[in-house]
């Protein structure tokens, strides 16, 4: 294959985007890059769903290198690695 893009960075950008190709991470993307730092039972709350399918879907995405985790003492606080992530959600809106 002729391409300007080496394979390690090929699988990588392909492995980060199947990690946001669900409607549930999707608008995990969505929320965190609007609110910047929220918990798990912010998220959970915010999406209506199970905090476990939460927890099940950000450590999806922090796999990734899409969210980090500050912890602040017994509390986790996810936000976007990258704000640039939410360009992905963007392209595909309507504006």
């Amino acid at each position: 294959m002729n391409t300007p893009f080496d394979i390690e960075f090929l699988e990588n950008a392909t492995e980060k985007l199947k990690a946001i190709a669900h409607p549930i991470r999707f608008l995990m993307v969505d929320i965190l890059y609007k609110e910047t730092k929220l918990s798990v039972t912010d998220i959970h709350e915010k999406l209506d769903i199970e905090q476990a399918v939460a927890s099940h879907h950000l450590r999806i995405l922090k796999n990734q290198d899409i969210v980090k985790v500050v912890r602040d003492g017994k509390n986790s606080y996810y936000s976007l690695s990258r704000p640039s992530y939410y360009d992905i959600i963007k392209s595909l809106t309507k504006d």
